[in-house]
């Protein structure tokens, strides 16, 4: 995890699930706290570690009160003093492997970490988790087949058709809003306009540096709101090797 990260994000909010409802506070929950702007830095020390596969979640005793923070899976103890950077805001987020829903939770990364958690949009400013300077993948075949470019380039000509598109995963971040965050490249495109990285969701699994064939839907202008807005991604797909 437009981000993301977002959140990426990720990916934020209004984070309704369909049918359910924000789980109570448990007895250990902090209280809300206020909370920074996309991009800044939370100082806190550790209170409370929860770790899943990918994600290790920290309720941290900052100056302005608890908040809850989650980033790439980290050794951390409790009393330790953390400054969590790239903080991205997501509200009411349901963490499916926790069984839990945090009403306020902050996503982003350690310094020295790879990139921030689910903050993964463009312009997010979080890093690739594999190197990206020598991606040079073929493009997909069929009727549909497109360049991650040509994704991103002709995205209104391109919006709510299928697309096929092969590539090389440089981050993933599983289980936000149900779903997995993918950024993919495929050494189309240029950074500088943006046009080098396709995000995706999906239920399917990889990690990063597989290389795999996307099979997809181009939405655009999606605002999931707390900051995480992307121009274009790819919805409701499949990967395959």
């Amino acid at each position: 995890m437009k981000g993301l990260l977002a959140i990426c994000l990720i990916v934020a909010a209004p984070f309704a699930w369909a049918g359910e409802k924000p789980a109570p506070a448990s007895a250990t929950a902090a209280a809300a706290a206020p909370l920074p702007p996309a991009a800044a830095s939370v100082k806190g020390e550790v209170l409370e570690i929860l770790e899943v596969d990918s994600y290790t979640y920290l309720r941290l005793k900052t100056k302005d009160g608890e908040t809850w923070a989650a980033v790439a899976k980290a050794p951390v103890k409790k009393g330790a003093q953390v400054t969590v950077e790239n903080a991205m805001v997501m509200n009411n987020f349901e963490s499916k492997s926790l069984k839990r829903t945090f009403p306020t939770i902050l996503f982003g990364s350690l310094p020295g970490a790879a990139g921030a958690a689910p903050a993964m949009g463009h312009g997010a400013g979080a890093k690739p988790a594999v190197d990206t300077e020598h991606i040079k993948v073929s493009k997909a075949t069929g009727p549909n087949a497109r360049t991650v470019a040509e994704i991103v380039t002709k995205a209104a000509e391109l919006k709510d058709k299928p697309v096929v598109v092969r590539g090389k995963v440089v981050k993933f971040n599983p289980e936000i809003m149900g779903k997995n965050w993918v950024h993919l490249r495929d050494g189309t495109g240029s950074a500088e306009k943006n046009s080098n990285d396709i995000l995706v969701t999906t239920a399917g699994q990889a990690k990063p540096g597989d290389v795999v064939t996307v099979k997809g839907t181009v939405r655009t202008d999606k605002d999931f709101g707390s900051g995480y807005a992307y121009k274009v991604m790819i919805e409701e797909a499949t990967l395959q090797p």
